[in-house]
């Protein structure tokens, strides 16, 4: 009889550009039980990763004592190939402007801009790290952008993904959202609806949303809907348990039309349930509808909630 394999550690390695909240990504490793060290040198660090069982978050960044991206790469290769590690790389970014913003405010000084005038030197810096950096975020599995990502939110990313350890499989996140607002950066599906009828030409239906009864009859009233509808759940059918396979801890599955409130909300509260009648942990939510509103993305992040609950 073949012997279960032993755990492997968990081992996450959260680096990025200077005021992007990977200090915010390493506390919340932290409150999910791993231990934390920010800005170890390299060598310590793989030191470290064989001291112990206990999942591992380490911060390495320009910071760190004698900082080279591609000592670090080998350090990241040398972890993926032990049979004993599962190393993940987290690379934490925002938008230049905010950078730049956040360092002005807090009128904090840039690790790689020294000297001078204060908001030109932040800027030179930000771009020097920017180019220094490039390696580390090319070869990174989670891109992190929190340019316009509060916190409560960033906490739920990290939790999702780090946080489901004993959790049966993979978890599947379901969101709808509006092309015209930007692609969703989280995304590793994602699916355009906009070749439906749009509801939204039609008075009586404009103020509703895909979660009311009318604009589920309306759009699946599409002669195109349900060959879409098939043709897409048929090729999640086998690609799901692939990513799964690859050691995929969460996926998520972005649904877009124009306005993301008619369209793309109906397939993803559709497909949400389709997922979770075969067994999937889902987390359903809507990007653009408002606070507050019926359907909700509080609402949709609840009905979420009770998809994990009933699967676990």
């Amino acid at each position: 009889m073949d012997m279960p394999l032993p755990a492997r550690r968990q081992v996450v390695l959260v680096t990025g550009m200077s005021g992007a909240g990977k200090a915010s990504i390493l506390r919340v490793l932290e409150d999910l039980g791993y231990e934390t060290v920010d800005n170890p040198p390299l060598g310590v660090l793989e030191a470290l990763v064989g001291d112990g069982d206990q999942p591992l978050a380490a911060g390495v960044d320009t910071r760190t004592r004698d900082f080279d991206p591609q000592a670090a790469m080998r350090l990241l290769e040398r972890l993926r190939l032990r049979p004993d590690i599962s190393a993940t790389l987290v690379f934490a970014t925002a938008e230049p402007d905010v950078l730049l913003r956040r360092y002005t405010e807090t009128r904090r000084r840039h690790p790689m801009a020294p000297g001078g005038p204060l908001g030109a030197t932040v800027a030179d810096g930000i771009a020097r790290e920017a180019a220094l950096m490039a390696p580390l975020r090319e070869t990174a599995e989670l891109l992190v952008d929190t340019s316009d990502l509060p916190l409560p939110d960033l906490r739920r990313m990290i939790e999702r993904r780090f946080g489901v350890e004993g959790a049966p499989g993979m978890g599947v996140s379901v969101m709808s959202f509006a092309f015209p607002k930007g692609l969703p950066r989280e995304a590793d599906l994602v699916f355009d609806l906009r070749f439906l009828r749009n509801p939204h030409y039609v008075d009586a239906l404009r103020p509703l949303t895909g979660r009311d009864p009318a604009i589920a009859a309306f759009i699946e009233a599409d002669p195109d809907f349900a060959s879409f509808w098939r043709c897409m759940t048929e090729m999640l059918a086998p690609l799901l348990p692939r990513y799964a396979q690859e050691g995929k801890k969460y996926l998520t599955i972005a649904l877009g039309c124009t306005g993301g409130k008619h369209r793309s909300v109906l397939a993803a509260e559709r497909l949400a349930h389709h997922l979770l009648s075969q067994g999937w942990r889902v987390e359903l939510f809507h990007r653009e509808l408002p606070a507050g509103a019926a359907g909700s993305r509080a609402a949709g992040r609840e009905a979420g909630r009770e998809a994990l609950t009933q699967v676990s």
